[in-house]
């Protein structure tokens, strides 16, 4: 892990800036609601409202930040061109704030970028809009985007780490203050760059000082949570890409001191369990939350008994998700609840083997999922790759059992990554 040298930051968003940007934005930032979630707040004992942002127009809360920056730059600044990095949400605000000013915008965003983002950031920005595929993640687009902006002197929009991003996206902290009906106990926000609690978190401790703010990062890509741990702002040097809207290697300085500040506390979410959440959103709700969107909700099982009778916020801040994501969805949810499990299974090299597998060695209510294997004749065993889903995670150890007992076992993938992700 790299360690970046602390820079000094003394900015905190002021009311009346939040309040110009309220005004500024309001031609384009949609009121989401504040909708109470009887299927959350059943399950928690608690009233818990889900702020909306999917329902903007650019279905993520990126378009507050991204154009009250825009609108607050000269016509010189504009004429030249603006320049940004996104992962996805961030791009398709600037992309729409560029075509509604009519200014000629560049998007630098990661080769991975699900291919649905992209494609609402060129339709969001039309003509005025470039797109620059570019690196494996958005660290890598973001170093780039900044080499050309300085080259063709154009202005950058950094996604997280600028005043009048944050307080475009602090215009949040205000509306959920005035649309709540009783005192917020508890707000839960996605925590990525760190831009939206930047903001949200100055505007509750200026209005609402006794509500607890909990920052929510996803486990692969804990930042902020490493950040704070070494009480500076230190880049991770790997991160797992999944959660694409809240996946970044270095948090932003300014957004750091304001976190380490405002916030009650920082929590990690495996990559699973958000899945998990997204499929229960769904399912439950006919709600499409992207990675990024569902993670304030995965949080609140850590904090069930606190929030029993509490008035709870959770910040559902995106909607961008690629249907052909959803395959990888389910499988994530179902090897985090230990549903899904994956072996190497030995079969003897006889006429019904398979059979006897099938029979003797799964239980009633176990599947085959996925099946690998070659048969080799010289060989009195030979391997497969076989995928078991099952009903109940205590299935588990019993199959295993049996597979011993029979002499089918050969090793187990799960708790083997590396392996896993050849084979699987």
């Amino acid at each position: 892990m790299e360690t970046t040298e602390t820079e000094t930051r003394t900015y905190t968003p002021q009311l009346e800036a939040v309040k110009e940007a309220a005004r500024r934005i309001s031609k384009v930032s949609v009121l989401t609601p504040l909708s109470h979630s009887l299927t959350y707040s059943r399950k928690y004992e608690a009233n818990v409202s889900l702020k909306r942002e999917d329902l903007q127009q650019v279905r993520s809360y990126k378009i507050r930040g991204a154009y009250n920056k825009i609108a607050s730059l000269s016509k010189s600044q504009l004429e030249k061109g603006v320049i940004c990095a996104s992962a996805g949400n961030h791009a398709q605000g600037f992309a729409f704030a560029c075509n509604n000013f009519g200014v000629k915008g560049t998007v630098f965003m990661p080769e991975t970028t699900p291919r649905q983002k992209v494609e609402q950031t060129k339709m969001f920005g039309g003509e005025w809009i470039t797109v620059v595929l570019k690196g494996d993640s958005f660290d890598d687009s973001y170093k780039e985007a900044v080499k050309i902006g300085r080259e063709e002197s154009k202005v950058f929009i950094h996604p997280f780490d600028d005043e009048k991003v944050i307080e475009g996206q602090a215009t949040m902290g205000l509306e959920i203050l005035e649309q709540a009906d009783a005192p917020v106990d508890y707000v839960f926000a996605p925590l990525g760059g760190g831009g939206l609690l930047a903001g949200l978190s100055s505007m509750f401790r200026q209005l609402s000082p006794n509500t607890r703010i909990i920052g929510v990062e996803p486990e692969g890509a804990a930042s902020m949570t490493y950040s704070l741990s070494e009480g500076r702002v230190t880049e991770l040097q790997e991160i797992e890409r999944f959660v694409d809207g809240a996946a970044v290697q270095k948090v932003g300085f300014r957004n750091f001191d304001l976190c380490r500040q405002n916030l009650d506390a920082v929590v990690t979410i495996p990559e699973g369990k958000i899945c998990q959440t997204i499929l229960d959103l769904y399912n439950h709700d006919a709600i499409v939350a992207e990675p990024a969107g569902a993670m304030a909700l995965s949080a609140l099982d850590l904090y069930a008994e606190e929030i029993k009778g509490k008035n709870v916020v959770c910040i559902l801040s995106g909607g961008n998700n690629d249907i052909t994501r959803t395959a990888e969805i389910k499988e994530r949810a179902l090897l985090y609840s230990g549903l899904k499990h994956y072996f190497i299974v030995r079969f003897p090299q006889r006429a019904g083997a398979l059979k006897q597998f099938v029979a003797s060695v799964l239980g009633p209510g176990d599947d085959i999922t996925h099946f690998e294997y070659s048969k080799k004749h010289h060989r009195q065993n030979g391997p497969a790759v076989v995928g078991i889903e099952l009903n109940d995670p205590a299935d588990f150890e019993p199959l295993v059992q049996r597979m011993k007992e029979q002499n089918f076992y050969g090793q187990y993938l799960n708790d083997n990554p590396d392996l896993f992700q050849f084979l699987v």
